[in-house]
């Protein structure tokens, strides 16, 4: 058992993450996460129609039952970072080398476009305030790179937004890089600002009689029936939306940073989940109620870029107001770009400390923050700021995260058969587990038929960026560790008593489930197919 104190005040300069922190600095850490339905909200209205508001209830109720398992596997390991994928690794790792850092990686691939996204879109905010949405300012652009064989149109180019966006990036590394403790306190205040206008717009329509029913009813897509390129529609629909609604399990990325991990995880990520619930259910409510989905097809509504507006009108606000809301959700980008940040570095840090990535990422500051970690997600997204159409490497992000999120969904199972004897701080219930493994084969149907929605490239361009893993891990595992994993790596597998990893006690299963989601994933891509 790691004590309250343990490494609470460890040397400058250590090489080590720093436990700094309490549940409740977890949980602002993790704040930038609601504002991320405000990401994709007009596209998948825009894209299903009439039950856009359905899919976010349904998305977020299935993050919520899926973080009783990463609640589970985190309090197995109160030495690591990185969030689930870490914790669901060391499950993987008996049965395959290559899966195991393929979870880490698909984690990662996942959450830092964060970054670039809500870079770019903050950055637009700024420019259409400073400049107003026709200024010549946002027209220009140099292309550089003509990227059709990924899809369709697609280039990268350099422009306004991407360079205000990297200006806002370079801050948020910098509020970052003074480490975990002050990175919080920041994110509280942000946090505070952000979440009451959010719960303020999911509340006053509904109370004040503004949302109809009308705009909600009935729950059929755009098609006009539930037929086979309606339900497309649909799943593609749940498959966007999971990259912001399950996206609270970022709260157990910080476990070897925590004060007392034992007791901490489980309520940092339960608390961000009953948040993300209230959130995800109101606000879309609330949007698609008071503006119908012909309000939300607006372009400054599917791109973002007119939100705030919205926002303000949905309160009964005039121009201080829009003002206002135009401030606060800058804020809520800034934040969720904080929150990616501050997880996907941890992701990348101990993907490095446990064998899988580059061992130059182990590398943290005086202060205790993964500094090359950041250095990393920082340049791979000043790339993707480049990119002429976001919601492109969002869907592409997004495959990834499904893939991430059956890897380790089912190794909920798979620690309780490999390591029985483990000393388990928070015990989910069996059921838990059964329904976690359930939903990671709904998650697999949604990433077979919803990358049919979003792009003839989707899935190709996915497939290809969670390939780069295997030259990457090959460098790391057969060059750099001669074939050896690294000793910490070991010391961590033996919580079960387990010492040694080549005895797999699960037998078959793993292998049986991992046939069986490509299979899926496969049936569902050819079933669901839009006309």
């Amino acid at each position: 058992m790691v004590s309250t104190t343990e490494n609470a005040t460890q040397s400058a300069g250590d090489g080590t993450l720093h436990r700094a922190i309490g549940w409740k600095d977890a949980f602002w850490m993790a704040s930038g996460v609601p504002a991320l339905v405000l990401f994709s909200i007009g596209g998948i209205a825009a894209t299903v129609g009439n039950p856009s508001w359905a899919i976010w209830m349904l998305s977020v109720s299935f993050g919520f039952l899926q973080a009783f398992v990463y609640a589970e596997i985190a309090g197995l390991f109160p030495s690591k970072s990185g969030g689930a994928s870490v914790y669901g690794a060391a499950a993987w790792v008996r049965y395959s080398k290559v899966i195991a850092p393929l979870s880490v990686w698909c984690n990662w691939l996942a959450w830092t476009p964060v970054l670039a996204i809500g870079g770019g879109l903050a950055a637009g905010y700024v420019l259409t305030s400073l400049f107003g949405a026709d200024a010549t300012v946002n027209a220009w652009q140099i292309t550089l790179l003509n990227l059709d064989f990924l899809n369709e149109g697609l280039t990268l180019r350099i422009n306004a937004t991407s360079i205000v966006g990297t200006v806002i990036l370079l801050l948020v590394f910098m509020a970052q890089h003074h480490g975990i403790s002050r990175a919080a306190k920041i994110q509280t205040i942000m946090g505070v600002a952000v979440m009451i206008p959010l719960l303020i717009v999911g509340l006053v329509p509904i109370l004040s009689g503004d949302v109809l029913s009308t705009n909600l009813l009935p729950l059929v897509p755009n098609t006009g029936s539930w037929n086979i390129e309606g339900t497309t529609l649909f799943l593609g629909g749940l498959f966007i939306a999971a990259w912001s609604a399950y996206a609270f399990e970022t709260a157990i990325c910080y476990t070897s940073e925590f004060r007392d991990p034992q007791r901490d995880t489980v309520r940092a990520i339960i608390a961000a989940g009953v948040v993300c619930v209230v959130i995800y259910t109101l606000v879309p409510i609330s949007f698609q109620g008071v503006l119908g989905v012909e309000g939300m097809l607006e372009p400054g509504i599917v791109d973002g870029s007119a939100v705030a507006g919205a926002m303000a009108g949905m309160v009964g606000g005039g121009s201080i107001i829009a003002k206002i809301m135009v401030v606060m959700l800058f804020l809520a980008l800034v934040l969720a770009i904080m929150t990616s940040m501050a997880g996907s570095s941890r992701t990348l840090y101990q993907g490095s400390v446990d064998g899988w990535l580059p061992k130059f990422l182990s590398r943290t500051n005086e202060h205790g923050a993964p500094v090359n970690g950041m250095w990393t997600d920082l340049g791979f997204n000043l790339i993707l700021l480049m990119m002429s159409d976001y919601l492109f490497v969002l869907a592409v992000s997004n495959c990834c995260y499904l893939v991430f999120n059956f890897l380790n969904l089912h190794s909920g199972w798979l620690h309780r058969i490999d390591n029985a004897n483990a000393t388990r701080p928070w015990k989910a219930p069996t059921i838990m587990l059964w329904i976690g493994g359930g939903l990671a084969f709904v998650n697999a149907v949604l990433l077979g038929a919803g990358a049919n929605v979003w792009g003839e490239g989707t899935m190709r361009s996915a497939i290809i960026a969670i390939a780069i893993i295997l030259p990457v891990f090959a460098y790391r595992h057969y060059i750099t560790d001669k074939g050896q994993f690294p000793a910490k790596m070991l010391e961590d597998l033996t919580i079960g008593g387990n010492t040694d990893i080549k005895i797999r006690k699960a037998g078959m299963k793993p292998y049986l489930t991992l046939a069986a989601g490509i299979a899926v994933v496969i049936a569902a891509n050819q079933i669901f197919q839009l006309g």
